[in-house]
């Protein structure tokens, strides 16, 4: 959901090898680093505790099922859809992209209301929703008639996340079934959209960037919608962001200049090349430990109760965040520190996105900063004529398809216009 529910605010993962360093000499004269190092694991501690949680209910399901096999003994992938009254006569399709651990089945609403002209899609990443087993266990038991369903320990299933990757494979297989179904239903190969939030924007843009075969299933794609993408770091406010933003930036600062000059003076280059040499491995190695079976149950921290908040400002949608049980409250940190390493390498590259988008987000959203937002912007916008940016000044929240009314409708009349203007574009 809310992408990094951030940094210390939300994750985990078992061992994966990750680099190989050469020792250096010389560490002694970062003194500072093992301080904040120190700081971070005080921060950890702190934060890890004891994480009961149960769900009760059924998994909130919307729209028809049909299953996807998986390689490597992953669970079915569950692809939701709905379609328009005369499906034949919708001119595009759209696949829904949800955020970090949260799960597809909490767009219903925005998937009916996309459908009444579109054919919509949706479906659950790798370890999250159904695609997660222990919930996906949890939900067939409840059918089956049992009682509430303890899954506190839904977020070991991201124990193989240091990276993107099986997200991006999730999302591939979904498209490929969207863009299967969306032929199915007339003579013609329609336009597809993705409308993508938080952590599945990034996902979602990687992913894209990534396709080079002309028969990639990305190469369908005519428009995506960036909702609050987490194309920066976050920044937790209040009393927590004293003690974390350093950290947080000291990491990101590291990350973005390990074995990447930046065009800086040579004594700032040689500075920030051996600052990050030292200090990358340093927090890679803390983040790996830290997510090893035997310490992960204890030093894995559960999303502080703030972030709600600052997802939406309707306390009705607040009371059922908070009683959604099929979210996941906690992530490995070895999938936070990965998190952020693809970020870096995303923003490395993003002046190559070509593809038309609609990018839309908070002006001061803590989760996903704005600073991120306009970055991608600065060096995208002229990529392409129907590019559009809509920056929502003096807002704060970071979900916005789940904004109280009448916000919540306005933008998604907002996006579904931006969508009709594309397929303008495209018949020309």
């Amino acid at each position: 959901m809310a992408f990094y529910q951030k940094f210390f605010l939300n994750e985990q993962l078992p061992f994966v090898p990750r680099r190989r360093y050469t020792p250096l000499k010389g560490a002694c004269l970062f003194g500072r680093v093992p301080i904040l190092i120190g700081m971070l694991l005080m921060l950890v501690l702190l934060s890890g505790c004891a994480h009961q949680k149960f769900v009760s209910e059924p998994y909130p399901r919307w729209g028809e099922e049909s299953s996807i096999y998986q390689p490597g003994g992953n669970v079915p992938l569950i692809l939701r859809t709905l379609v328009p009254s005369e499906p034949a006569k919708a001119p595009a399709c759209i696949l829904l992209v949800h955020g970090m651990n949260e799960h597809i089945g909490r767009y219903g609403e925005v998937a009916h209301y996309f459908s009444r002209q579109f054919l919509v899609a949706g479906f659950d990443f790798y370890a999250h929703g159904l695609s997660n087993p222990v919930l996906q266990q949890a939900d067939q038991a409840l059918a089956a008639g049992a009682g509430r369903q303890e899954v506190g320990d839904a977020f070991l299933a991201q124990s193989l996340l240091h990276d993107l990757e099986p997200l991006r494979r999730t999302l591939d297989l979904a498209l490929r079934q969207t863009i299967a179904l969306c032929d199915a239903q007339s003579d013609s190969k329609r336009p597809v959209f993705i409308v993508s939030h938080s952590l599945g924007a990034l996902v979602a843009a990687s992913y894209l960037m990534q396709s080079q075969k002309e028969d990639d299933p990305a190469k369908r794609v005519r428009g995506i919608v960036f909702l609050a993408p987490a194309f920066a770091v976050s920044e937790p406010p209040g009393w927590r962001g004293w003690v974390a933003n350093p950290l947080i930036k000291l990491s990101f600062h590291a990350e973005t200049h390990f074995l990447h000059p930046q065009n800086e003076p040579l004594p700032l280059l040689l500075f920030n090349q051996l600052f990050s040499l030292i200090t990358v491995p340093l927090l890679d190695g803390m983040f790996e430990v830290f997510s090893w079976p035997g310490l992960r149950s204890f030093l894995t921290p559960v999303s502080p109760a703030w972030v709600t908040d600052y997802l939406t400002d309707s306390e009705a949608e607040k009371a059922r965040l908070r009683a959604d049980n099929w979210i996941v409250r906690r992530s490995l940190l070895r999938y936070v520190k990965g998190i952020e390493e693809e970020v870096v390498r995303f923003r490395r590259k993003m002046d190559q996105f070509t593809i038309p988008y609609y990018l839309v987000y908070s002006e001061d959203d803590p989760i996903t900063p704005a600073w991120g937002n306009k970055d991608f912007a600065r060096v995208t916008l002229k990529n392409h004529s129907d590019n559009a940016v809509l920056a929502l000044s003096n807002l704060h929240y970071h979900q916005h398809l789940f904004l109280k009314e009448p916000a919540r409708t306005e933008l998604l009349m907002k996006i579904e216009k931006w969508m009709d203007f594309r397929l303008r574009s495209l018949e020309y």
